[in-house]
């Protein structure tokens, strides 16, 4: 699923080419990735309207009308949006001024397009936690002190921390030297930290980079973000990690795939930033 990098990567790539664009028409090749309103409506309400922002929140892209209203996209698991389209596995494509087409791919239909008349209502906008960018050290140190559960799970869990995954969480808990079963409660200083830096870093250079090219993540151009070649540890199982050279190890946790270095990130049995007694 494309994470806050890519998402923000493909919110760049649109500003680029489609800002100020008509929609012309809609062409509807599966309906199935429209949730709201009823396909014809939504077909009929976009066309006519102009572009004139683009925005994301967590991993959703957020398209403002001449309207007044939203055209908000969540890819999911194998959504794409690709410039020039008219590509035969479209699921749906936005014909606009001057011949541009702009499709929607998605293999697995897992994606989501709505037209609405307010972003924020949406029901899990409002369960999202807080954009990463948006935190301050002060801030961060406060939530993870609050929770009880596992390291990795916790910044998957997006009514946390929104647009960070699989990928980027792995990509961020080795860097900051944190093992992914540490419960957050038990953190000390320097790992709060590390942490809250790494997170800033990794997300930062992932979008310098245009994303993870990892599945089905594309750019708008159809090209492949460049960042997996940085990876340290994410899809490297067996492989000598590139600090210790001890093997990366790949675990299921909480249903999903971990990705570690158990000597370069080892669980630490010891008393918790929350009490004061190791820095």
């Amino acid at each position: 699923m494309p994470e806050l990098p890519e998402v923000e990567t493909i919110k760049a790539d649109l500003s680029k080419l489609i800002l100020g664009k008509k929609i012309i028409r809609v062409n509807i090749y599966n309906p199935k990735v429209i949730r709201e309103p009823h396909p014809a409506a939504f077909k009929r309400s976009l066309e006519g309207l102009t572009i004139k922002h683009i925005l994301r929140r967590g991993k959703l892209l957020i398209l403002e009308l001449s309207n007044g209203k939203f055209l908000t996209v969540h890819l999911k698991m194998t959504g794409q949006l690709v410039i020039p389209g008219g590509g035969k596995s479209s699921r749906l494509s936005f014909v606009l001024a001057g011949g541009m087409i702009l499709d929607f791919n998605d293999q697995r239909l897992f994606g989501e397009l709505r037209l609405v008349r307010d972003w924020k209502k949406l029901e899990f906008i409002q369960r999202l936690g807080p954009e990463p960018f948006d935190l301050t050290y002060a801030d961060f140190k406060d939530m993870i002190l609050k929770r009880k559960t596992e390291i990795k799970p916790l910044l998957l869990d997006q009514s946390f921390i929104s647009g960070i995954g699989n990928i980027y969480a792995a990509e961020i808990l080795f860097r900051a030297k944190i093992n992914p079963h540490a419960k957050a409660q038990s953190l000390v200083r320097k790992e709060v930290s590390a942490l809250y830096q790494e997170i800033q870093k990794v997300l930062k250079s992932a979008i310098k980079h245009g994303g993870s090219s990892v599945d089905d993540y594309v750019r708008v151009s159809g090209k492949n973000g460049d960042y997996a070649r940085f990876h340290r540890v994410y899809g490297r199982e067996g492989k000598p990690c590139l600090v210790c050279s001890n093997p990366v190890q790949r675990i299921d946790q909480a249903g999903r795939g971990t990705y570690f270095c158990a000597q370069c990130q080892p669980l630490r049995l010891g008393l918790s930033f929350k009490k004061g007694k190791v820095s």
